[in-house]
């Protein structure tokens, strides 16, 4: 590990290594207060390190892994490559680039499903700096032969555990194999279980482990309450919800269909709404998401492709609906709100078969949660007292005892994994 010695007190970009060019655009974009994982990843990073960086979300890594990969590119002559798990994530990387590489004369070519392949290879064929692709397309054109990565020096894993969660293992071995092999390697994300970890490592060089936080838990300015409540009831509940938090909402269906009937049922009760899932193509996913960042519509429903591809500031309430398959998406769902510094709040419904599963949450986000009863199930539940919970290893559960309802992705084999490339 490097001996980067880096000041707590640290309170702007000066002194990370970055050079006075970018720390000049950096000030012309009002960037100016670095975030703990910038303030930790940027030293490491510029000095041609690589790295594995684990911070909450909302939390600034696109710039953490960005200013020093577009540094490299405009010193050395690099070409860099950014691989994330959705195309909403790969629209938000290159608008958050985009800023500083225009003022350094970079171009940059997003490569995701649901767009022109003859489109694509057109923007391949101007060499462009950086690339930013979902791993299902990229590899469509590693095997088209339109696109040739032995020339990317710099390589991005973003939100690496949602990829291998999506199915993608294959296609990252296979991407990472074509890329140069003499490279710096950088994995970022908000979880960092051992398997990405160990892949990873393989095609790293001694990576530097930055941890801002402890793998998957939750910013502390989010405010976080679940309530019990029948199935039947959710929508009745919704609306009470909706009507007395005022602002923005991002809702979670677990289920496209789901999301789509929610959308029609929030409609009805007199918002605004919008709907985002995979059975959508990109341009209306898009416009959805625009409709929802220029505050057109109130209301997003979404399902977990878009947990970790929205971007939108100001989101007061984030509603997990239906409790995630994979219990570490509820870290990035909720990490919509409170993003940037900001307070938000996340209601979470959870049936009263679910205990376990709220159990579960409250082991990964080491953080005891708020738990309230709706009216349907304090009518028809035995008594349950939520302070007489006890932790794991203390000699008991809560509620009645009953296995799980879900079970995390990765326990199924393989060829049970959703196709990579209907994301």
């Amino acid at each position: 590990m490097p001996n980067t010695i880096i000041n707590k007190e640290q309170r702007s970009f000066a002194g990370l290594g970055i050079s006075p060019k970018i720390l000049e655009i950096l000030g012309k974009l009002k960037f100016t207060v670095p975030t703990p994982i910038q303030l930790k990843a940027i030293p490491v990073a510029t000095q041609g390190h690589d790295l594995m960086g684990i911070a909450q979300t909302g939390t600034g890594k696109t710039l953490a892994f960005g200013i020093p990969m577009l540094q490299k590119i405009v010193e050395k002559g690099c070409r860099g490559l950014v691989v994330v798990p959705t195309r909403e994530l790969a629209i938000q990387v290159e608008e958050a680039l985009r800023p500083i590489g225009r003022f350094l004369g970079l171009r940059a070519a997003v490569i995701i499903g649901g767009a022109s392949m003859y489109t694509q290879k057109q923007e391949i064929s101007k060499k462009p700096h950086v690339i930013i692709a979902t791993p299902g397309r990229l590899y469509d054109h590693l095997q088209h032969r339109s696109v040739k990565l032995d020339q990317f020096n710099i390589v991005v894993l973003d939100e690496g555990d949602r990829m291998l969660d999506m199915g993608f293992e294959p296609q990252i071995k296979q991407i990472l194999h074509f890329v140069a092999k003499e490279k710096q390697t950088m994995l970022f994300s908000a979880t960092m279980p051992e398997n990405i970890v160990k892949i990873a490592t393989s095609y790293m060089r001694t990576p530097v482990r930055i941890e801002v936080a402890v793998s998957g838990t939750t910013v502390e300015q989010i405010e976080q309450e679940v309530y019990l409540v029948h199935q039947e009831s959710k929508r009745d509940l919704l609306r009470t919800i909706l009507a007395e938090h005022a602002g923005p909402v991002l809702v979670f269906s677990r289920t496209k269909h789901g999301a789509s009937k929610l959308a029609v049922a929030v409609t009805a009760m007199g918002h605004t709404a919008a709907e985002i899932h995979s059975d959508l193509n990109l341009s209306q996913r898009r416009r959805a998401l625009e409709s929802f960042k220029t505050g057109r519509c109130r209301v997003l429903i979404a399902t977990d492709i878009a947990a970790r591809g929205i971007d939108v500031k100001n989101i007061s309430l984030v509603v997990n609906y239906d409790l995630p398959d994979d219990i570490e998406n509820y870290t990035h769902r909720i990490g919509r709100t409170g993003r940037a510094g900001k307070v938000g709040k996340a209601i979470s419904f959870a049936t009263p078969d679910q205990r376990r599963d709220i159990y579960s949450i409250e082991e990964m986000i080491k953080k005891r949660l708020t738990i309230k009863e709706h009216a349907s199930v304090a009518r028809s539940s035995t008594s349950h007292t939520h302070s007489s919970r006890p932790f794991r290893g203390a000699g008991g559960g809560y509620g009645t005892p009953r296995a799980p309802q879900r079970r995390n992705l990765r326990d199924f084999p393989a060829r049970f994994s959703r196709p990579a490339n209907k994301r």
